[in-house]
């Protein structure tokens, strides 16, 4: 089976198959500019859920430059989530930093709404899809509005990498 049939399988968007065209896995982890259409794919193929969030966090961060002086919830929602991956924050810490992030994306952007995304998703211990979908939208926008979205990329192929995606998707055939 192909890689672009295993996408069509797995209910990846139009634009992404599109792209993947007769791309084999490896070509299209490695030349893929779509940080969110990773994790997305790291997502559906259970990739560990740590690794995911620590992407995401990389991810979001560069829009933290365009959150206004003194809003902290933002940056603290990020560290949150990577304090939960390194076992040192409890998911119900994440979940409380998310609805600060949430609140300050109220008063201000998108940048913060990245923030808060990948917060949420460190927090979603129920579904690891949906969760991954917000870890994909927090790197989109996280790194759309830095204005730097191709970037984001390498920063999750810098987390995950290509054997681990390999492997899972052997395994997940």
């Amino acid at each position: 089976m192909t890689f672009k049939q295993q996408l069509i399988d797995m209910n990846a968007c139009h634009e992404a198959v599109v792209w993947v065209g007769r791309k084999s896995l490896k070509t299209a982890w490695s030349k893929c500019e779509r940080g969110d259409w990773m994790l997305w794919l790291a997502g559906k193929l259970d990739i560990d859920r740590k690794l995911l969030v620590l992407a995401a966090c990389d991810c979001a961060e560069p829009a933290l430059k365009l959150i206004p002086e003194g809003e902290d919830r933002p940056r603290q929602a990020i560290q949150t989530a990577r304090d939960w991956c390194n076992g040192l924050a409890s998911l119900e810490d994440v979940r409380n930093a998310a609805n600060a992030a949430n609140a300050a994306a109220n008063a201000a952007d998108v940048a913060a709404y990245a923030a808060a995304d990948v917060a949420a998703y460190a927090a979603n211990a129920a579904n690891a899809a949906d969760a991954a979908y917000a870890a994909a939208y927090a790197a989109y926008a996280g790194y759309a509005a830095a204005g730097a979205s191709a970037d984001a990329s390498d920063l999750v192929r810098a987390r995950i990498p290509f054997e681990a995606i390999e492997k899972a998707m052997r395994e997940n055939t």
